[in-house]
């Protein structure tokens, strides 16, 4: 089957190949070269530049004259302003004609641009998520997905979940044991543990400013079992709790008690994934008390049961 990736001008490197080594792998371990026939489509004649400094060779240009395609990705460029309206025309004419179609990153834009996502729920990079949400009232934009997959329809983040995408599709095509060996062999994860979030309380400590607040992130995430109560981390700041609450959530963008929960939740997360810890051992080292309490914080915030998670999500490594 044929897969075009269509690479704009500027286009995000990874975008095309991350996606097209997933492919070809599959393609490799097949031993059927023919199984996925991947090509960079350009917007205009020449070399493509992407970034990094990196140069594409186009296979084809939209410009060229149409061929059958089955899955048509459209990668995105990070420094776009003005939407090519060659592009657009072309999208509007080939995207009917294949089998699915989907975009990585700002290649939401172009989708968007073409009149083809009216009404769809659709993710992209979580630095864009906003402008696309302004300029296309009409779209569901969730920025918390690593990739959606509604109908023909597929999107993805950007950067490195366009590989979580291609995975996902080599597994459609072919079933979990290609797509599981296709993933091992990338050293990647043939789901990503959480699947959802692009942002972790770990990350969050990277961010705040003030140097106090710095240090009661980093020890909350060195003890998640002991007390951190919002009155305990205030003693441990020098500071009385209504102000260290107030400078928390100015500084972190969360408040104490939700940076907390959200740092249990990506540790437990963790160990669902990457190890066989019994999970009542799991809700006390990672300070939920009991396996009841653990299991309230991952529905109200994941819609999912520990239990059903680890199934989900168990590493390949572990389970292959």
């Amino acid at each position: 089957m044929r897969i075009v990736i269509l690479a704009p001008p500027g286009v995000q490197s990874l975008d095309v190949v991350g996606p097209a080594e997933v492919f070809w792998e599959a393609a490799r371990r097949l031993e059927d070269p023919a199984a996925y026939d991947v090509q960079v489509m350009g917007t205009e004649e020449g070399p493509i530049r992407g970034t990094g400094n990196i140069r594409f060779l186009s296979d084809r240009t939209i410009f060229d004259e149409d061929q059958p395609i089955d899955t048509l990705l459209v990668a995105g460029d990070p420094s776009f302003e003005v939407i090519d309206t060659n592009v657009t025309a072309w999208l509007r004419r080939r995207v009917p004609t294949v089998r699915r179609f989907g975009s990585i990153c700002t290649g939401v834009f172009l989708l968007a641009g073409a009149g083809l996502l009216d009404g769809q729920r659709v993710t992209t990079h979580w630095e864009c998520a906003d402008k696309l949400e302004l300029e296309y009232p009409s779209l569901t934009v969730d920025a918390d997905q690593i990739f959606i997959r509604e109908g023909a329809l597929c999107t993805a983040a950007g950067v490195t979940s366009g590989i979580d995408l291609a995975l996902a599709l080599v597994e459609e095509d072919h079933g979990r044991e290609l797509a599981l060996l296709v993933a091992r062999y990338m050293v990647m994860f043939l789901k990503r543990p959480g699947g959802q979030s692009q942002f972790s309380a770990h990350l969050a400590a990277q961010v705040s400013s003030l140097t106090s607040i710095q240090k009661i992130q980093e020890y909350v995430l060195a003890n998640l079992a002991a007390d951190l109560s919002v009155d305990e981390l205030a003693v441990r700041a020098g500071m009385s709790t209504r102000n260290f609450s107030r400078v928390f959530r100015r500084e972190a963008n969360s408040t104490p008690a939700d940076f907390v929960e959200a740092a249990r939740l990506d540790e437990a997360r963790r160990l669902l994934v990457d190890t066989t810890m019994p999970i009542q051992r799991i809700a006390h080292v990672c300070g939920f008390g009991d396996v009841n309490s653990m299991r309230r914080v991952f529905l109200r915030q994941l819609s999912i049961g520990p239990l059903d998670y680890r199934k989900r999500f168990h590493s390949a490594w572990l389970t292959a």
